[in-house]
């Protein structure tokens, strides 16, 4: 491929994590208040391990007639910690 195909092709990295998508948003219902207490004691640990500067979590666990719904927003300094974050979390 000649340099001027690569060319055409490239992208700068910085049009694709551009710091706008910074925050990730997770919800799931569970049988038990321990399965979710569980489930965002693991998901906090994994975001403060993606994140250079301390995450901002924050999370409610409400009783619904399904079950337990854990919903939490996890907002990170830069957009690349949110990536290794939903990756690790997959």
């Amino acid at each position: 491929m000649s340099d001027k195909k690569v060319n055409e092709y490239a992208l700068d990295v910085g049009s694709i994590i551009d710091n706008s998508d910074c925050t990730a948003e997770f919800e799931k219902v569970y049988a038990t208040r321990a399965e979710a207490e569980e489930q965002l004691a693991f998901l906090t640990s994994k975001a403060q391990a993606a994140a250079s500067e301390p995450c901002q979590i924050e999370s409610t666990i409400s009783e619904t007639e399904n079950g337990v719904k854990l919903t939490a927003c996890f907002r990170f300094e830069y957009q690349a910690e949110t990536m290794i974050f939903q990756l690790a979390i997959r």
